[in-house]
């Protein structure tokens, strides 16, 4: 190969992704199932919230919940496989009611930033303990 000819550089292939490395990602999770007190939920939903870190935004009604973080992981993949899994392994720590996923989005830390919509839920965000609000 000719001297002057530039290589690419094979740890780079999107932009600056590397592969293997960790990455964060926002996860927004939707659960759905069968209809409970909404003061049930909204307990339970805080305990998750004082156990699970880096959540930053809880939703709910009688029959739904969102909860939305940041999880870090080296692919997408990964944090979609840990997501699935949140719910259930807080489920009796948190008193969580059985219900199903019926949503996940996952996206790049990068990705997350050039939505607006998205980054006005993280405004005002402190140390104050975190707060389920109703759909």
């Amino acid at each position: 190969m000719p001297e002057n000819v530039e290589r690419e550089d094979p740890t780079l292939t999107l932009g600056n992704f590397v592969p293997n490395a960790l990455r964060f990602w926002h996860v927004t999770l939707t659960l759905a199932g069968e209809s409970r007190d909404r003061q049930q939920v909204k307990a339970s939903l805080a305990r998750l919230g004082d156990q699970h870190a880096f959540l930053h935004s809880l939703r709910f009604s009688s029959n739904r919940a969102e909860i939305c973080y940041w999880e870090e992981a080296g692919q997408m993949l990964d944090a979609a496989a840990m997501a699935l899994r949140v719910w259930d392994e807080h489920r009796r720590s948190a008193d969580l009611p059985r219900w199903e996923v019926v949503g996940l989005e996952i996206l790049e830390r990068e990705t997350f930033g050039t939505r607006e919509d998205l980054r006005r839920v993280l405004v005002g965000q402190g140390a104050r303990r975190l707060e389920p609000v109703p759909f």
